[in-house]
């Protein structure tokens, strides 16, 4: 009966760890994806002003619809 319940404390502790673990990597992530969509606004925002700034128009896909 010890043995079963060392082997389960065991087990409790490995899945502790692995939560834990796994955690910390979802916050990095939730940090990096964060990061990574702020830079792509700004570049979004900058190749938007180029092409007003080269004579173009508003991007394409940034217009709505005439129906709208």
């Amino acid at each position: 009966m010890q043995e079963r319940i060392e082997r389960a404390e065991e087990q409790i502790a490995y899945l502790t760890r692995m939560v834990e673990d796994l955690s910390d990597v979802v916050a990095r992530q939730e940090t990096e994806i964060a990061r990574l969509t702020r830079r792509l606004g700004l570049l979004l925002e900058r190749e938007a002003e180029r092409e007003v700034d080269g004579g173009g128009t508003i991007p394409l896909a940034d217009q709505r619809p005439p129906h709208w």
